[in-house]
Order: structure tokens, then C-alpha cells, then sequence
């Protein structure tokens, strides 16, 4: 017990920037976990003159939840620190319940730091969580660990955003016991031990010396040889790719598309593997995987937007007040002072006025369609082909890849 906090703010020492001034986020369930995190977090952030935003996201799926989430504001109060609950909302699926939660929580979570400035997000999962991940793959899941640090895994909510979880070296036991001795209760979901759960079977079972944590892909080389064309597309040397382990280059492979795509829903199985090997290999090829369009010579493999996706289902259309910011697709993040509406160029290229119809020429054939476009005074535009007043343009591709990939490290 003697020095858990210290070792916990050790944890926080080697992952946050103690001169931010940014708030430090904090996920409060008013469980064990989490409520020792929030009250180790708030000693860190008062020694650090950093503010603390405690979050506590009520997820409507018992009749409890309002009472406890009244609980999570009282902790706050007392910690001195501000607070914000947020409900999910809408109606709840009738299977795979917990899944949609997780990432409703994490969506939810993720708006709000950004929101208020915040740039990680503490989480209280454990040592404990992480034997459950292993026993439930054990029994056939295919529940990932957490790791220490993160990016959000919600997009675009969570661009920028990352997950800090200190306790990962902690079980839950010596946490409870902490608590205790500060005087704390906590919350205890009946959720986590009802047995219709996977989790909580894995819970109900206890730890197993055949269930152990995985180590993820070491991505970091593939991250740093990779760069970013006009359009948004990440071209890597092929070489860079046959050299990796084959683990590797497959979890790479999925990073890529999802970033390039601005996609979410991560691709698996036996069409990730045959692309792996074919893309391991030497031969030409094209391919889509996830929305993304996969293009390799014998030197060079692309990844970029699929516009044929565009042409298949409903385009992607954002429309901005004077001031907002918002996403495109996925992958293009957009502020303007003036209202507009964006959509792909796929079937408007002949409208282009110049100079974009020029730079135009610029960018991969295959690629042209999946460009943002909108109209102004002068015509038919791409803001990323031509300086557009008022309008500001930010491209996200490289910047999910490289966090996926590992390297950042540390709170900006």
C-alpha cells in the first residue's frame, strides 16, 4: 500500500507535460478503479497547478445510474475539481449491448475533452482488466488489451485525443484497500457480475495462468517511413513493409487504410491476410480494404480514399456555420467564418474553376474524385488545391496513422 500513490503519479510523470496548462481529463464511473484514480489525479494536477475536469458518463441502462452519477459531481466537488456528466441517449440495442456502450462512453469522453481543451483522458482500468481481456480470448473473444497509452479509439471524436491508464500495474484489491483506508466507499455495478456478460464471467472465474496479456505490434518504424500527398494519401516504401514481422505489417496495413479511409470499423480476417502477403510481395496490384484504395508498383504502396465508395452509397456531405469546425469524411478536418457545405469531387471535376482545375493535375487520377469541394463566388473549389478565404483545411490522415502507430508518446 505504502507508495502506491507515488508510483501511480510516476505513472503520470512519464506521460504528461506538467507545464500545460490545458485540463486534465478523468473518466469517473464512481467505482473503485476509477475513483482512486480521481482522487490520486487531483493530488497530481493541485501540485502541478493543472486543472482537473472530472467526466462521468451515465449510459441510461439502470435506474441507479442518475443517483450515482449525482455521486461522481459530489467526489468532483470535493476534489476541487470541475465537472460534467454526459448521457448517452437514444434508443439501446437489443444485442451487444456492451460494445455499443464502450464506444458511446468513449465518444462521449472524447467530445467533451476536446471540447474543453483537454488532450488525455485518464481511465482506471487495471491489472485485473487486463487478466479478463486475456481469459475472455481464452474462451474465443477477441477483446484487445489496454495499453498504458493510446489514442482514442472513436473517430473522428477522438482526433487528437488519447487515453493515459496509470493503474495498468495495479490490482484492484490494493486499490480498495487504499480507498479504505482513506474512508471512500464506491459504487458497485451490478453489471459486473452479471454472468450474461462475457466480462463478467471472466470476473466470476478468476485469473488463469493460461490467460495472459498480449503484447501489440511494435508499428513504429513502419509509422516514421511513412508521408502524405496532397490528397490526404500515405505512400510507404515497399521495402519498409517486407522487412516488417508479419504481425506487424498486418496491424499496419489496417492502420493505414482506416486513417487514409477516414474509416472506423477495423478490417479482419482473411482478406486482411491475403492482402498482407500480397502486398509483402513484389507484384503490381490494386485493391479496397475498409474504404480505402490500396495501390502498389514494385517500389511503392499507396494508400488512399476509395471514391468509388462514393459512388456506391450516400456521399459524405458537411455543411458549417459561420465559426464551426468540423470533419469531412473522416479525414479532412474544416473551419470556416461563413457558411458553406462540402461535398466529394467525384463527378464535378469539369466544374473546377482555376486555379484548382490546374493543381488539379497534381494528384493521383484515381484519387481526384475523393477530394472535398464546395462552391463559392468564383465557382466550384477544393480548398486543398487552392487558398480559399475563409476557409481553413487540415488533413488527419498522417496524424491518426502516426498516433496508431505509437509515436507520440507523451501529452503535447
Amino acid at each position: 500500500m505504502r507508495g502506491l500513490k507515488e508510483a501511480v503519479h510516476a505513472r503520470l510523470d512519464a506521460r504528461l507535460n506538467p507545464d500545460s496548462r490545458a485540463p486534465l481529463a478523468v473518466a469517473l464511473s464512481g467505482g473503485s478503479d476509477s475513483l482512486a484514480l480521481t482522487m490520486m489525479a487531483a493530488a497530481w494536477a493541485e501540485r502541478h497547478h493543472r486543472r482537473l475536469l472530472v467526466l462521468t458518463v451515465d449510459h441510461g441502462l439502470r435506474p441507479e445510474s442518475a443517483g450515482w452519477t449525482e455521486l461522481c459531481a459530489d467526489h468532483a466537488r470535493r476534489l476541487g475539481a470541475a465537472f460534467q456528466a454526459l448521457c448517452w441517449r437514444g434508443d439501446k440495442p437489443l444485442t451487444g449491448l456492451p460494445a455499443a456502450a464502450r464506444a458511446a462512453r468513449h465518444a462521449l469522453l472524447a467530445d467533451a475533452a476536446r471540447q474543453a481543451g483537454a488532450s488525455v483522458i485518464l481511465m482506471g482500468h487495471t491489472a485485473d482488466d487486463l487478466a479478463e481481456s486475456a481469459a475472455m480470448r481464452a474462451a474465443g473473444a477477441t477483446t484487445p488489451d489496454a495499453r498504458e497509452w493510446s489514442p482514442s479509439p472513436v473517430w473522428p471524436q477522438g482526433r487528437g485525443v488519447f487515453l493515459l491508464r496509470p493503474l495498468l500495474g495495479q490490482g484492484r484489491a490494493v486499490l480498495r484497500a487504499w480507498l479504505a483506508g482513506q474512508g471512500e466507499t464506491w459504487i458497485e455495478d451490478p453489471a459486473n457480475s452479471d454472468l450474461r456478460f462475457a466480462r463478467a464471467r471472466a470476473r466470476a472465474a478468476g485469473p488463469s495462468a493460461a490467460a495472459a496479456p498480449r503484447q501489440a505490434p511494435d508499428l513504429r518504424s513502419l509509422g516514421r517511413a511513412v508521408t502524405e500527398t496532397l490528397d490526404g494519401g500515405l505512400p510507404l516504401p515497399r521495402q519498409a513493409l517486407r522487412r516488417a514481422p508479419p504481425d506487424a505489417a498486418r496491424a499496419f496495413i489496417a492502420a493505414c487504410a482506416l486513417s487514409a479511409a477516414g474509416t472506423s470499423s477495423p478490417p479482419r480476417g482473411d482478406r486482411l491476410d491475403r492482402l498482407t502477403d500480397q502486398l509483402r510481395g513484389a507484384a503490381p496490384m490494386v485493391a479496397t480494404l475498409a474504404g480505402a484504395r490500396v495501390e502498389a508498383d514494385g517500389e511503392t504502396i499507396a494508400w488512399r480514399r476509395e471514391p468509388g465508395e462514393f459512388r456506391r452509397g450516400q456521399s459524405p456531405v458537411l455543411r458549417l456555420a459561420p465559426g464551426e469546425t468540423g470533419v469531412w469524411d473522416g479525414r479532412f478536418e474544416i473551419t470556416a467564418n461563413h457558411a458553406l457545405e462540402i461535398a466529394p469531387l467525384v463527378g464535378r471535376t469539369a466544374s473546377l474553376a482555376e486555379p484548382s482545375a490546374r493543381a488539379l493535375r497534381q494528384v493521383t487520377a484515381s484519387a481526384r474524385g475523393a477530394l472535398p469541394a464546395l462552391k463559392t463566388a468564383d465557382g466550384l473549389v477544393c480548398p486543398l488545391l487552392q487558398p480559399t478565404p475563409g476557409v481553413t483545411i487540415r488533413a488527419l490522415a498522417l496524424a491518426r496513422l502516426q498516433a496508431a502507430c505509437g509515436l507520440v508518446v507523451r501529452e503535447p
